[in-house]
């Protein structure tokens, strides 16, 4: 874990992240939270991410997902190098998680 954004204000956000039950109170937080190009970017690193996992070259993942070639290496960094929280997420939900 990144020991400069363990704070208490960190905590805090995560606690309210861990409150929301549903698809519908995920939109109305975060969409209070972050801005339009904030979410979106968090969830185009997520796509890119699940897109890598499955062996998408990147040519098909900056096509399909608008990523750009940094964007997508600096992913794949976190897969291989990062402290394996897509890998948590994407076994939680069942997707197929290849070998690093």
């Amino acid at each position: 874990m990144n020991k400069k954004i363990k704070t208490e204000a960190v905590d805090h956000l995560f606690e309210a992240i861990l409150t929301l039950n549903t698809p519908e109170e995920c939109y109305a937080f975060f969409e209070d939270v972050c801005t339009v190009n904030e979410l979106l970017s968090l969830s185009q690193r997520y796509e890119v991410a699940k897109m890598l996992r499955e062996k998408k070259t990147y040519l098909d993942i900056a096509e399909r997902t608008g990523a750009s070639t940094a964007t997508i290496s600096r992913v794949n960094r976190s897969l291989n190098y990062g402290n394996d929280g897509y890998d948590m997420v994407f076994k939680r939900l069942g997707y197929q998680n290849e070998e690093k």
